[in-house]
């Protein structure tokens, strides 16, 4: 409900306001504060985790920030010290925090975020490689001294990969049995038995394995298919947008949005390591429905004022042909008269 509420808030809102009112500067700031906080409770989640996570806030609000930031520097940000440097500090910092919370996922999909909308809005090449090196030499280092659960994680997969008898992951054996129960229609939805005593955290990270019992493979590949026509349809809508602020949120957002649904797709199918990603409007979880309910609005939002400016374009364009049939346009011409007593042939 609450998801809901915000959501047609936000497809109502023009926005601009997110740059004229400062509004993205105070979202950010708002995120950073909380994301230092979590510091000091010790815990991912705020208030006993009855309210929004942090670590999920930020995907949205990251997105915001930076295509507010991003279209306000225009060209600017070809040059290392006003895009490289300051986009590296911002990544680092919102980033950094979610790593060191053990949510190395969640700041991947922050840097991929922040790498997307740095290309989109012009940056260079050579700008994203030194910045994609960076972000994954300092990454890797703090995954070997900070993380063992997360190296553990890489080393299952590698382990897997490199012997085709060997599930190195123990939630992706069970994710394959599940998926080899449900066949090609899956055994009936809600019938499914790998959510009560196999799959772990069957309601979250493991809900495509359910998915695959429960609807089979033709359920899951519809599904999968359904997230590309979000991509799809959000870069429609990002290309008709009124301009650049609109197509850096709307393809931010959904390149968000169907990032994560693949990547948790792709740990499932053993194609990644686990990661911890959600399955968008799938995992159970009030603080990632409720931010992705948000991007949505902002990106129906985006395409309504899109839609708007171009009904009031077509009325003006209609407006002037009416004008131009009902006027005698040869008094236009300049110098054009009747000379005197002169009739109408």
């Amino acid at each position: 409900v609450l998801g809901l509420g915000v959501a047609v808030f936000l497809y109502f809102m023009d926005y601009h306001r997110w740059a004229k009112n400062r509004l993205a500067i105070l979202a950010i700031v708002g995120t950073i504060s909380l994301l230092v906080l979590v510091l000091f409770i010790g815990d991912r989640s705020i208030f006993g985790g009855k309210s929004v996570q942090p670590s999920e806030l930020a995907k949205l609000t990251i997105v915001i920030y930076l295509a507010v930031w991003l279209e306000a520097k225009g060209d600017m940000i070809k040059k290392f010290h006003f895009g490289l440097i300051p986009l590296a500090v911002i990544l680092g910092l919102v980033g950094g925090l979610i790593a060191i919370q053990t949510d190395v996922s969640a700041a991947v999909t922050v840097f991929a975020l922040g790498l997307l909308l740095f290309y989109m809005a012009g940056g260079s090449l050579i700008q994203i490689f030194l910045l994609l090196v960076i972000s994954m030499s300092l990454g890797s280092g703090l995954v070997a001294l900070k993380k063992p659960e997360v190296y553990q994680r890489i080393t299952d997969f590698w382990v897997g990969i490199r012997d085709i008898n060997t599930i190195g992951s123990e939630q992706i054996a069970k994710s394959f049995t599940a998926f080899m129960d449900g066949g090609w229609f899956g055994v009936g939805l809600g019938r499914g038995v790998a959510k009560l005593v196999l799959l772990p955290v069957p309601h979250t990270d493991s809900i495509f394995a359910v998915v695959g019992e429960e609807l089979g493979f033709v359920g899951s590949a519809i599904l999968v298919i359904l997230y590309a026509l979000l991509l799809w349809r959000g870069m429609v809508i990002a290309k008709k947008s009124l301009d650049g602020l609109g197509s850096l949120l709307v393809a931010g957002l959904v390149f968000w949005i169907v990032f994560e649904a693949y990547v948790n797709i792709a740990v499932i199918i053993g194609l990644l390591p686990v990661a911890g990603n959600p399955l968008p409007f799938m995992s159970q979880g009030g603080s990632n429905l409720v931010v992705t309910l948000s991007a949505v609005g902002i990106i129906l939002g985006v395409a309504r004022m899109a839609e708007m400016e171009r009904r009031k374009l077509e009325r003006r364009s209609l407006g002037a042909v009416v004008d131009l049939r009902g006027r005698d346009r040869r008094g236009s011409v300049p110098g054009f008269s009747r000379p005197p007593g002169t009739k109408r042939s």
